[in-house]
């Protein structure tokens, strides 16, 4: 009995392409894979840095933040109170002077409209 053997014909030189060309994106594919899981280890990682290097900032501004406080020399109680009771004279009489100004040129403009 003759044993068969494989005839080299065109849909056999094919489908031999048609596997070295799968087998190559398979190889890429995985190559890929690959590389796409070392990034996502590397961007954890790298996230995990970037969280504690942001917390550590954040612990420097508070601490910094908490030492210029204390160089700070707050008035006392009572000339606090004043400063306030100044600020609001002085607001309330621009608000008058503006009140004058605005009633002022309300009469004007219906003295004119009323020509």
């Amino acid at each position: 009995m003759a044993k068969n053997k494989k005839m080299p014909t065109k849909e056999n030189a094919e489908i031999e392409k048609s596997n070295e060309v799968l087998t190559e994106v398979s190889k890429k594919d995985l190559k890929a894979k690959a590389k796409a899981e070392k990034t996502a280890k590397t961007s954890k990682q790298t996230k995990t840095q970037k969280k504690a290097k942001v917390e550590k900032q954040k612990r420097s501004r508070v601490k910094e933040t908490v030492s210029e406080l204390k160089k700070v020399s707050w008035p006392s109680f009572g000339k606090a109170c004043k400063q306030t009771g100044t600020v609001l004279v002085v607001v309330a009489v621009f608000m008058l002077v503006i009140f004058g100004i605005d009633s002022l040129l309300t009469w004007i403009i219906n003295l004119i409209v009323n020509i």
